[in-house]
């Protein structure tokens, strides 16, 4: 209760990876104690359902705690968002992922030396690392359901070795809805869940970003924004992780209002991996009272672009990038985005030229019907609101 009323709602992604970590550690810890209070202090027998729940409670657990730390760390930014490689990682992980299993063996065969599952224990907490760290800020909101998936498999195996079946139906719920979520968002992305744990988007991007810019782009103020925003019929506001950095939902929110009295049809296009997690947009748009019937998934929208007046995208990035269907050599060719640029005009609310979470150029920037609006989003915003009402 105390850390959800203190988070501020740009901290909601990384909250939710520590509190799946939690639900790691929590399963470990109750496994690992269950184990050895009936082996080591009550010596009794071990039979197999116990000894193989016991095992995967402690294995899941303890990659899915590990495993959400770092997510939680890259997300705070308190370590890099960037993928950290090196040489035979993979085979390293595979080795690991081995030994755990000839462990969890070994302490069936021989449950009554405590060194094998303690070992375990070791190697589950070393891959949650070793998995995770490999895997940019791109990737995150994928892994942030993933580990969310496995907290709830963890769960799962522990109820079993509890004897608990409330806790085995809750932890399977929230396993199969987490792979569930986790299949869709990689179908968003137009990637496998192999190819995000295997090769995320920071370790492809380097060689497709070496050439560097050449984007030009075409720079618009608060005041000639307003008279855009004032001639448009119709409006689709795109929100991304920038606008929760700038807490700037509420602003959109009297823009949206401000629109509707001057009979403007506004929507909101949601992509399913805008922000740093499943449903990230969903959340801040609802926190600023904004009608959920105005917030359009991306399949039902994108074909709505090219009708529209005029497209406004508010801190994101990667999601509006057309290089996903115009450049086979950008590292995000073939993921689904929205497509933005088919509309009239295209105001972009962007603090600077940063790239986005994939480490790539935007080639919408550049294009003919794009105008930059560059400052902080909440301050820019609550100022086209501003101009607006003079209208």
């Amino acid at each position: 209760m105390i850390i959800a009323t203190k988070v501020e709602m740009t901290q909601m992604p990384e909250v939710v990876a520590l509190f799946n970590g939690f639900g790691g550690l929590a399963s470990l810890v109750v496994a690992l104690s269950d184990f050895w209070l009936k082996t080591q202090e009550n010596y009794m027998d071990l039979d197999a359902v116990s000894g193989i729940a016991v095992s995967l409670s402690i294995l899941i657990g303890g990659v899915t705690f590990t495993g959400s730390v770092i997510a939680y760390l890259k997300l705070s930014t308190r370590i890099s968002g960037n993928s950290i490689v090196f040489k035979g990682q993979h085979l390293i992980n595979l080795l690991l992922l081995l030994s755990a299993l000839a462990f969890i063996v070994l302490s069936l065969l021989d449950y009554t030396t405590p060194v094998y599952i303690l070992l375990l224990v070791a190697i589950a907490l070393l891959l949650g690392v070793l998995t995770v760290i490999p895997i940019g800020g791109a990737d995150m909101p994928v892994v942030i359901s993933l580990l969310n998936s496995y907290s709830g498999i963890a769960a799962c195996t522990t109820g079993f070795v509890l004897n608990n079946s409330v806790l085995i139906v809750a932890g399977a719920l929230v396993g199969a809805s987490g792979i569930i979520l986790t299949q869709i968002m990689c179908k968003a992305m137009n990637r496998s869940l192999a190819n995000v744990l295997l090769g995320g988007f920071g370790q492809t991007t380097a060689t497709a970003v070496a050439g560097g810019s050449d984007i030009t782009v075409k720079e618009v103020g608060v005041e000639e924004a307003a008279q855009i925003f004032d001639s448009a019929s119709s409006i689709i506001v795109v929100p991304g992780y920038g606008m929760a950095v700038a807490q700037a939902q509420h602003a959109i929110r009297e823009l949206s209002e401000l629109c509707e009295k001057r009979n403007i049809n506004l929507r909101f296009a949601i992509h399913p991996v805008a922000g740093r997690m499943p449903g990230h947009m969903n959340v801040l748009l609802a926190e600023a009272n904004i009608s959920y019937d105005k917030l359009v998934e991306m399949e039902s929208i994108n074909d709505d672009f090219s009708n529209t007046d005029l497209v406004f995208v508010v801190g994101a990035n990667d999601v509006v990038n057309p290089a996903a269907h115009t450049n086979p050599a950008s590292p995000i060719y073939g993921m689904p985005v929205l497509n933005v640029e088919k509309a009239q005009t295209v105001i972009v609310s962007k603090r600077s030229m940063g790239k986005g979470y994939a480490g790539i150029e935007n080639e919408l920037f550049g294009y003919p019907n794009c105008l930059m609006l560059f400052g902080d989003a909440k301050q820019t915003i609550t100022r086209l609101v501003g101009e607006l009402k003079e209208l």
